[in-house]
C-alpha cells in the first residue's frame, strides 16, 4: 500500500507572530467595548445612542470575523499557488526530454487549477510536425494525441507578416477548441529561442471567469515549461552535433562505435552483422591537386552517395579521413557484396565536373560474420584487412575476406 506523502511542516514566519498579537490585541479591545455596550443597553437608563452603539459593535465583530476567514482563505490560495508552482519547478527540474515536460506540466496543473482538460501543444523539434495531447482530470478517462496544422503556428497575418506569439496562440486554442469540442479555454504560449512552438491550453466545462491565481500559475508554468524545453533542445542539439560529422553529416566514428557496443549488447542467435569499409581511392593526389576545398566537396559527394546506395536498415558513419564505414543488419555474404558494389557504382557514377575532377572511385572490404558471437570489433578488422587487398589489387573494386 502506498503511504501518503508528508509535506514538511511550513516555518513559523516571525510576522505570523506579529499578525496574531495584533488581532489579539483587537479582540480584547473589542471584547472590551463589546461589554460595556451590552452593559449600557441593558441598564435601566439606556437611550437611542446606548442601543445604537451595541448594533455598531455587533455589525464591527461580524465584519471582523468575515474579515478574518477572507484574509485565511486568501492566504491558504497565495500557499495553495506557491506550492503548486515550487511542485511545478520540481517536476521541471528532473525532466531531461521534451515528453518528460510535458508529463509534469499536466501532471500538477491539472490538480492545481481544476481545469476538467489540459492540452500540451508543441511543434516536435526539427521537423513541421504539431502535437496536440489532451489529458483529462477525470480519472478513467484516457489520454488523446492528434496532429494540428503547422500553419497554426506559421502562417503569415495581414499581408504577409509573421503571427505574433498572442496571435499564434490564439490560433492554436480556437483550433484545440474545434477539434476536441472543449468549452472555456485558457491559453499560454510555449516558445524556444524566441520562437513560440506550441501553448498549454486549460479548460472546463462550467463557464465563468478564470481566477487571477489560475492565470498567474498558467503563465508562470508556461514560462518555466518554455525555459526547460529550450534547455532539453541545447542539450539534445549538442548531443547530435557531439555523434554527428560535421563536415558530411553523416554519423562520426564515436557514434559508430557507440552504435556498436550497444548492439553487441542486444545481439540475439541469428541475427548476422557485416561490415564495409570504404576509401576514397588516391584522395592524397586529389587534395594536392585539386586542394583541401575541392577535397571537402568530394568527401561531401561520397558521403551522399553511400547513403543513397545502402539498404534502409544500413549504418553508414565516416570513420575518420577518407574512410567510411557501413554496418550492414541481417546480410548474407551475397548481399554485402551487392551493396558493396552499389556503393563503387553510385560513387563512381558521381558527376564532378563542376570541381574539375573527371571522376572518384573508392576501394570497398567486405566482412559479414560466421555468427552471433564473433565481435563486431573484430570483423571491423578484417573488413579492414580485406580493403588493404582491394587496394593492392587495383582499386576501384570490392573484395570480401
Amino acid at each position: 500500500m502506498t503511504q501518503p506523502t508528508l509535506r514538511p511542516a511550513r516555518p513559523v514566519d516571525p510576522s505570523d507572530r506579529r499578525i496574531r498579537r495584533s488581532w489579539w490585541l483587537f479582540s480584547g479591545a473589542f471584547l472590551l467595548v463589546a461589554l460595556v455596550a451590552i452593559a449600557r443597553a441593558f441598564s435601566g437608563e439606556a437611550g437611542p445612542i446606548d442601543w445604537f452603539l451595541l448594533v455598531a459593535v455587533v455589525v464591527a465583530g461580524i465584519a471582523a470575523l468575515l474579515h478574518v476567514s477572507a484574509v485565511q482563505g486568501l492566504d491558504a490560495r497565495s500557499r495553495s499557488e506557491t506550492e503548486s508552482f515550487a511542485r511545478i519547478l520540481s517536476g521541471l527540474s528532473r525532466s531531461v526530454s521534451p515528453d518528460a515536460i510535458v508529463d509534469a506540466i499536466v501532471e500538477e496543473l491539472g490538480e492545481a487549477t481544476r481545469a476538467d482538460h489540459i492540452v500540451v501543444v508543441r511543434r516536435r523539434r526539427g521537423t513541421s510536425v504539431v502535437e496536440a495531447r489532451l489529458v483529462s482530470s477525470h480519472p478513467g478517462v484516457p489520454h488523446h494525441t492528434t496532429l494540428l496544422p503547422a500553419g497554426d503556428l506559421d502562417d503569415p497575418i495581414d499581408g504577409g507578416r509573421p503571427p505574433r506569439p498572442a496571435e499564434a496562440v490564439e490560433r492554436i486554442a480556437r483550433r484545440v477548441r474545434d477539434v476536441y469540442g472543449l468549452t472555456h479555454a485558457l491559453a499560454e504560449p510555449l516558445t524556444a529561442d524566441d520562437e513560440v512552438v506550441g501553448a498549454i491550453v486549460l479548460s472546463r466545462r462550467i463557464g465563468g471567469r478564470w481566477t487571477d491565481a489560475t492565470r498567474r500559475l498558467l503563465s508562470a508554468a508556461a514560462a518555466e515549461a518554455s525555459a526547460a524545453l529550450a534547455r532539453a533542445y541545447s542539450h539534445r542539439a549538442a548531443e547530435a552535433q557531439a555523434s554527428t560529422d560535421a563536415l558530411t553529416g553523416l554519423p562520426n566514428r564515436r557514434y559508430f562505435e557507440e552504435f556498436v557496443s550497444l548492439l553487441a549488447k542486444r545481439r540475439r542467435a541469428g541475427d548476422a552483422v557485416g561490415i564495409l569499409m570504404v576509401d576514397i581511392d588516391k584522395f592524397k593526389v586529389l587534395n594536392d591537386t585539386h586542394g583541401h576545398a575541392t577535397g571537402d566537396e568530394v568527401l561531401r559527394a561520397v558521403a551522399s552517395a553511400i547513403v543513397s546506395a545502402v539498404r534502409e536498415d544500413d549504418v553508414p558513419a565516416r570513420f575518420g579521413g577518407e574512410e567510411f564505414v557501413v554496418l550492414l543488419r541481417n546480410p548474407d555474404p551475397g548481399v554485402a557484396i551487392e551493396v558493396g558494389e552499389r556503393i563503387r557504382a553510385a560513387v563512381r557514377g558521381l558527376d564532378l565536373g563542376r570541381l574539375g575532377v573527371a571522376t572518384v572511385s573508392v576501394s570497398v572490404g567486405v566482412a559479414v560474420a560466421d555468427g552471433p558471437d564473433e565481435p563486431i570489433e573484430a570483423l571491423i578488422e578484417t573488413a579492414d584487412q580485406a580493403l588493404y587487398r582491394a587496394k593492392r589489387g587495383g582499386r576501384d573494386r570490392v573484395v570480401a575476406a
